[in-house]
């Protein structure tokens, strides 16, 4: 079934299948347990995020936000290792793409190889701010 895939806006009723979705990744616990967890679903809850079924399973994500018109940031990007190589990622990308076309769309990466392989451009760099 060539089209059994399409994206929709995150739900609360979703929580659980997404965070059992994201346990699976090594690098994601700390989103998935304890006060990350309780941090995260409030980032879900006020971001923008989509997610994308295949049939009815959730096998990806993007979490954004928008910043009163100059630009939209997507902090989050995940597709379930069982689906990946269908260019889930980047329809997720496409959509947020879609949905502000008259703002630039910029990631939050680190897995700069996966962008651009899809053929992004880079533009700058992020840093860690702390004080002295």
């Amino acid at each position: 079934m060539e089209d059994s895939w399409y994206i929709r806006p995150y739900e609360k009723t979703d929580e659980e299948t997404l965070f059992a979705m994201m346990e699976k990744e090594a690098d994601w616990s700390g989103y998935c347990f304890g006060e990350g967890r309780r941090k995260y679903e409030l980032a879900l809850e006020t971001s923008l995020t989509y997610l994308l079924f295949e049939d009815k399973k959730i096998c990806g994500y993007a979490r954004c936000r928008e910043d009163d018109g100059f630009g939209i940031y997507i902090y989050d990007l995940l597709v379930d290792a069982n689906c990946r190589g269908k260019n889930y990622g980047r329809y997720l990308m496409e959509q947020v793409c879609k949905d502000f076309p008259k703002q630039i769309v910029y990631v939050m990466s680190d897995v700069d190889p996966y962008y651009e392989k899809q053929g992004y451009q880079k533009e700058g760099t992020i840093f860690i701010v702390q004080p002295q």
